[in-house]
């Protein structure tokens, strides 16, 4: 008797009530069916969960990559364009040195 009672506690009234109205509703055949289609719907929410996890995944490496190709490009595009900067300056100065030397040699 008290393992019934432990039982009953355990589980509580509303969970015993609700198995009986599952089987007057659905009958004792059924209900093998019913929770395969159950566990097929759950398996396929799952299913749909993963794909859905893994696009996301890929979605935001590609967006990370992308901004990671762009960053790469902005910096290279500065270092250019201080090189370039150098070079002028180099051969401004080397211009102002020429006409320096060829001034002199007059």
């Amino acid at each position: 008797m008290n393992t019934t009672l432990l039982f009953l506690n355990a589980i509580g009234p509303e969970m015993i009530l609700v198995f009986f109205a599952i089987l007057l509703l659905f009958g004792g055949k059924k209900i093998p069916e019913l929770m395969r289609g159950i566990g097929k719907g759950i398996r396929e929410f799952n299913t749909a969960k993963g794909s859905l996890e893994k696009e996301l995944k890929d979605g935001m490496k590609e967006e990370e990559d992308r901004e990671k190709r762009e960053r790469e490009i902005r910096e290279q595009r500065d270092r250019d364009a201080r090189e370039l900067a150098e070079l002028r300056e180099r051969e401004a100065r080397r211009q102002k040195e020429e006409s320096f030397i060829t001034r002199n040699d007059d």
